[in-house]
């Protein structure tokens, strides 16, 4: 995902070639912004406070500062998020990125002044996208929810600093990733702790800024997602990570299963403090060939 530098003469040949046409006003600019940054960028959860719904929010930057400097252009940090010289890529969503000539005319635009000339008025908000009838939750449904209510501190440099336990939820790869332990489990979502934790069943609940929490059909359009095998924004589902770390917590309901989720204990299975059903427990397990949760260790709380 993680473009190249571009080669400073390049861009400025680049910026060259299109110096004798018109500088592009909001009016032009505005329709993809819309279409392709609003749905994350807009409202009070928007990521670290960046609205790009209207020409006052883009001029007024986020939190760390300016991201479109005419003095810079290419350089400004809108322009290095959409050419993917700095992560994770925008729009989030993507692939499919931006078109040559739609980051062509963002980039002049900034280059010009950010000039209004148009509509200036915040942009009605496109509500999130939802999957047809019959068709599978992919990442491109469930990306917008992660961006405006988890990545703003699970992201380098998040409000709580390096992000919790190491877990980026900024990219499709970042979220299924199993370097520490897995927290999407494709197929299984109640084994999942990306799902439990925004459910509360296992602590502490996210958002951490939370309440609010999130809404019912967010937390389902999730679930659904991991249960429809946790498909890239192409449709393509993960495969399961076998051998993977999963780690846990929630409410002993049979022996043995948490929250009516299967365990498969054996004597090699560490157990601590005599947990019985009804205690709330930890749970470590890897992830089996067959998909099974081969638990390692089960301790009491």
């Amino acid at each position: 995902m993680t473009a190249g530098r571009w080669i400073a003469a390049g861009v400025l040949a680049g910026v060259g070639a299109t110096a004798g046409a018109a500088a592009p006003d909001y009016a032009e600019v505005a329709p993809i912004l819309q279409a392709r940054c609003v749905l994350c960028h807009s409202g009070d959860a928007a990521p670290l406070g960046l609205r790009l719904d209207s020409l006052d929010g883009i001029r007024a930057g986020s939190r760390n500062g300016p991201v479109a400097r005419a003095d810079d252009p290419a350089g400004s940090a809108l322009m290095r998020r959409i050419r993917g010289e700095s992560v994770p890529r925008m729009p989030m969503t993507g692939p499919p990125w931006l078109t040559d000539e739609e980051t062509s005319r963002i980039e002049r635009w900034i280059a010009a002044g950010m000039p209004a000339v148009g509509p200036v008025a915040a942009a009605a908000t496109t509500p999130p996208s939802r999957p047809g009838p019959g068709e599978p939750v992919t990442y491109a449904h469930v990306a917008p929810i992660f961006a405006t209510r988890c990545a703003k501190c699970h992201t380098d440099n998040g409000l709580m600093g390096p992000p919790p336990e190491g877990y980026r939820l900024t990219s499709y790869e970042s979220t299924l990733s199993a370097a520490d332990r897995v927290r999407v489990l494709p197929g299984m979502p109640d084994a999942s702790e990306l799902l439990r934790r925004v459910r509360g069943l296992s602590r502490p609940r996210m958002p951490f800024d939370g309440p609010p929490w999130l809404a019912d059909d967010e937390i389902t359009l999730i679930a659904r997602w991991i249960a429809d095998g946790a498909r890239d924004a192409e449709g393509t589902p993960a495969a399961l990570p076998v051998g993977a770390r999963v780690r846990f917590e929630g409410r002993l309901t049979a022996r043995w299963a948490v929250d009516r989720q299967a365990l498969a204990v054996d004597g090699s299975t560490r157990i601590d403090k005599r947990p019985r059903v009804g205690d709330r427990v930890e749970v470590r397990a890897r992830v089996g060939a067959d998909g099974s949760l081969v638990a390692t260790r089960l301790r009491r709380r």
